[in-house]
């Protein structure tokens, strides 16, 4: 028992660590990616190639001026940016990274909590993120990050009910909430995107909402709200933030990875010859792989895309993307009975 609890506290460690690695180099790659799109170089002065420009904004952040504005309520305000990171780096633990290891005869799964309702837990560990923004928007005392709180909110109750609808269809196909359960009857190329398409397009343009990403960062436009719900943070604070959005964007690929296309399965798994613990790699580096692509998709998306209004926003999210889940899940429940 004392090795396994051992084991599992090292795993989540070793998680921890790679969201926020790649939290903070996610900052390099979108740069590059928005120099690509725009024909020039992006950073390539800090280190070779630029590798150090994070770690450069790492220690700007962490000496920058510390200040807060008078009229904040100071508890609030310094809860708000901590909640959200709290919540971003909550979320990988269900996520199934990988197969099972083999050490001295013993399997230690590459799944730091296997719960059987994985994926409720995700979206009830999702849906508090909003409070984080909600409290900092409402304890900065400011007008602009006020503003950008409530669309915040206003946004991200919205698209999760789209969200949650579009998973209730790939629950119906598989019977099961727990992750490592969808994950395995993905086994090979069986993946769910191409019984699911519908409801993998819906989830990815909620994800898109539910991280604030362009084209739906209303929440954080600058053009209409100077910088949105963290105007009045900076420093650290505006650190946390600023993480959490990357860690959010790459938990939400891991997922989509996970529900639609495999998680750590991949095409003729089972013509490999290999070792539990060559397989348990193998899968991991697949699973990154799909989650690095989806991860482009989300920079592609940012710098192509216009911003939506406001209110094609939320005509989108209640009157397009709800029918539209409703609509899937009726047609997947009819193929379902035939069948």
């Amino acid at each position: 028992m004392g090795t396994f609890i051992l084991y599992k506290t090292i795993l989540a460690s070793c998680i921890l660590m790679i969201s926020l690695l790649v939290a903070m180099y996610s900052t390099l790659i979108e740069r590059k990616v928005a120099g690509f799109f725009q024909d020039r170089l992006g950073p390539d002065r800090a280190g070779p190639w630029g590798l150090f420009q994070p770690l450069a904004d790492g220690i700007k952040l962490f000496f920058k001026e510390e200040f807060m504005p008078n009229t904040a309520d100071k508890f609030l305000y310094i809860l708000g940016p901590s909640l959200t990171m709290l919540i971003a780096l909550l979320t990988s633990a269900a996520i199934p990274w990988g197969s099972n290891l083999v050490i001295n005869g013993k399997e230690y799964p590459l799944q730091v909590a296997d719960i059987n309702i994985g994926i409720l837990y995700i979206f009830a560990i999702v849906s508090i993120g909003v409070y984080g923004i909600m409290i900092g928007g409402w304890a900065s005392n400011n007008k602009y990050a006020l503003l950008g709180a409530i669309r915040a909110s206003s946004q991200m109750i919205s698209y999760e009910l789209a969200m949650s609808l579009a998973i209730i269809a790939v629950v119906m196909m598989t019977g099961s909430l727990s992750l490592k359960d969808i994950v395995q009857q993905q086994h090979g190329f069986n993946w769910n995107v191409w019984y699911q398409p519908a409801a993998f397009l819906i989830f990815l343009v909620c994800a898109f909402a539910e991280c604030n990403r362009s084209p739906f960062d209303l929440p954080e436009c600058e053009t209409e709200l100077v910088g949105g719900y963290h105007t009045e943070y900076s420093s650290m604070k505006l650190g946390f933030y600023l993480f959490a959005e990357y860690i959010n964007m790459f938990i939400s690929a891991a997922v989509m990875a996970t529900l639609f296309f495999g998680g750590y399965n991949f095409p003729f798994m089972d013509k490999l010859a290999l070792s539990p613990n060559a397989m348990a790699t193998i899968g991991f580096f697949v699973l990154f792989t799909k989650i690095t692509f989806l991860g482009f998709v989300f920079m592609w998306v940012r710098w192509t895309l216009p911003r939506f209004r406001y209110d094609q926003l939320m005509r989108l999210g209640w009157k397009a993307m709800i029918p539209l889940a409703i609509l899937n899940i009726v047609i997947t429940g009819i193929v379902i009975l035939i069948r």
